[in-house]
């Protein structure tokens, strides 16, 4: 289990950034030329978008360059991801990312002009464009909070210091923390991030699992400071910024972009809290009851119910698993799946420096590329088929939509992952008719997907918002105070049903989505879309699948409340939510029954 350097790592365990560039020296290339082609693209039109014409090519002409500099910063950016130990690469990313900064900045003047040009202008830029009317669209929108031209160039040129913050977490996390081994039992057991948030918090050995939990606990408290130093200034950034730009508050000015209401952002937080409490409580009583603990502690929330029945996965068996999950989704998409095993879409390797947790990145119309820790468990193609939920929605929104509106709202953005579990959590119950299977994908179904995204998220959420109260007050927030906010959190929550151990509320360490505006609660927004769009697939089948793959290629064209309309369902309302919840407690009430059956 101990990590091994970078360049250890089998080659076939890692992703093939070829793909993108050949060589380093095309990536050099490509950034050369895109330089020359942004001074070009100023040349022509600085001072002259007051028409209809000039802004739709200049638009078009920008989407080329966009293309480019998607290329090269995922090309450098994600080479960093799988080890911010290597300090060549640290460095290279810096060069790559102050480059692509200035270029921004020179093209910040853009938008800036196309607002000042006459308004019949716009109009008809507006509807004359093709593949940026929505942009058109969403810049008109924003024209209120818009600052002056040479503002905007100024917070363009200074971006890449707004993102200290989150760089510091960063690296702190990846680079800078370090892990001692713990003993349990006269045995030593090595710890780091990957190995204790992918392998021991599933260790079915009760006094490893809590004793890994107050090792990497006390380990986190010694950099609680710091990481509460970033944070703070990251909130307090966002609230300056959304002061700036004239929003009332900072939910407003983070929920913007996202074209949704407060209101439907407070709905996910508040109804999750009171509605899927108790049953989730029942789960973890049930764990308790299982595993002889007496009461279940927060280190213990995610241990299978059967972990003799939780089967050990090879990477080579997880493509079949995923492959044969996925296929009512048609032949395209199992062949995306296909694609990413063969062509090294997927970063499998485990080492030291590298980051954290699972993400899909899509290159524009080209490929995606996946990164987590593999620990040969059933949780891991669970991750799998979540990240290629990401690769799917790229791959038909790419092909249907201009890299302006290929990307859906944040609130939208993890449906299609959380599909591709359900769908393979359905897959696998229809392969084997055993009532302890079954309980066993019910459970994981509810401990990973469900706990993953509506509570594990959802807390963070609720977190999130209680600090951005205290910031929209005018206050700050510090260690201790992050730490009593996230207690307070837990116990909210899981009320008496569950032991929150000194260490839990330490959780407000481990996210990066704290650094990445209101992001935490569209998880549990995104699965409750997709729960109710797979509950449809499961009734109507094919009829279904084509409104399902309508929404995944609408990218960014439609708001919100209009995509998930496509699936036949209005989640303005609280009946998506309120029907999602009510079948999470089905499962765990089915779970609850095949227990007694098969345990007495």
């Amino acid at each position: 289990m101990e990590l091994c350097a970078r360049r250890d790592v089998p080659v076939e365990q890692t992703w093939d950034l070829s793909l993108i560039f050949a060589e380093e020296k095309q990536m050099w290339e490509e950034l050369a030329q895109t330089k020359n082609r942004v001074r070009r693209l100023c040349d022509t039109y600085m001072g002259k978008l007051d028409r209809a014409e000039s802004i739709v090519n200049c638009l078009r002409e920008m989407e080329d360059i966009l293309r480019s500099i998607d290329r090269i910063g995922s090309y450098s950016g994600l080479a960093l991801e799988t080890d911010y130990t290597d300090s060549a690469l640290l460095e290279r990313d810096e060069k790559v990312s102050g480059e692509i900064t200035h270029m921004r900045k020179d093209m910040a003047f853009v938008d800036s002009e196309i607002l000042q040009a006459p308004e019949e202008e716009l109009k008809a830029a507006v509807k004359s464009a093709r593949g940026c009317r929505v942009y058109l669209e969403d810049l008109i929108a924003k024209k209120p909070h818009m600052l002056s031209p040479e503002t905007e160039k100024t917070l363009a040129a200074l971006s890449r210091s707004l993102d200290v913050p989150y760089t510091v977490y960063n690296t702190m996390k990846l680079a800078d923390i370090a892990f001692d081994p713990f003993t349990v039992d006269g045995k030593e057991y090595p710890l780091g991030y990957s190995l204790f948030e992918d392998d021991y918090e599933y260790e079915a050995d009760t006094n490893v699992r809590r004793a890994a939990f107050r090792a990497f606990s006390d380990t986190l408290k010694k950099y609680r400071h710091t990481t509460a130093a970033a944070y703070n200034a990251c909130v307090t950034q966002d609230k300056t910024l959304s002061e700036l730009r004239g929003f009332s508050n900072v939910f407003d000015s983070l929920l913007f972009p996202q074209k949704v209401t407060r209101a439907m952002y407070d709905r996910q937080i508040d109804l999750i809290t009171e509605r899927l409490a108790p049953a989730m409580r029942r789960y973890a009583r049930l764990l308790a009851k299982k595993h002889h603990l007496g009461k279940a502690t927060f280190a213990d929330l995610k241990v299978p119910l059967d972990p003799e029945y939780d089967p050990r996965v090879t990477i080579a068996e997880s493509r079949e698993y995923v492959r044969d999950g996925l296929a009512v989704l048609g032949e395209d998409y199992q062949e995306m799946v296909d694609r990413a095993y063969r062509e090294r879409w997927i970063d499998f390797a485990r080492n030291i420096g590298k980051s954290t947790g699972g993400f899909c990145a899509g290159v524009y119309r080209q490929n995606s590329y996946i990164l987590l820790s593999w620990n040969d468990r059933m949780a891991d193609v669970f991750t799998i088929a979540h990240e290629l939920g990401h690769a799917g929605q790229s791959m038909y929104s790419d092909a249907a939509q201009s890299l302006y509106e290929n990307e859906p709202s944040m609130y939208l953005v993890e449906a299609p992952s959380t599909m591709n579990e359900l769908l393979l959590a359905n897959h696998l119950k229809q392969t084997n008719p055993d009532r302890r299977f079954r309980r066993w994908v019910l459970s994981s179904l509810v401990s990973n997907t469900y706990y993953h995204n509506f509570v594990t998220h959802l807390r963070e959420a609720w977190y999130q918002r209680e600090v951005y109260r205290i910031i929209d007050a005018g206050g700050s927030v510090n260690a201790d105070a992050l730490g009593d906010i996230f207690r307070r959190n837990l116990e909210t929550f899981w009320g008496d049903a569950v032991e929150i151990p000194e260490g839990a509320e330490l959780t407000w360490m481990r996210q990066p989505h704290y650094y990445m505006g209101l992001y935490s609660y569209t998880y549990s927004a995104g699965l409750t879309v997709a729960t109710q769009a797979m509950l449809r697939i499961e009734k109507e089948g094919a009829r279904a699948v084509a409104d399902w793959k309508r929404f995944l290629a609408a990218g960014g064209t439609l708001p919100p409340a209009e995509q998930a309309a496509i699936m036949g369902m209005d989640i303005t309302t609280d009946g998506p939510l309120n029907a999602t919840i009510d079948y999470i407690s089905s499962l765990i009430d089915e779970i609850c029954t095949l227990t007694e059956e098969i345990d007495g």
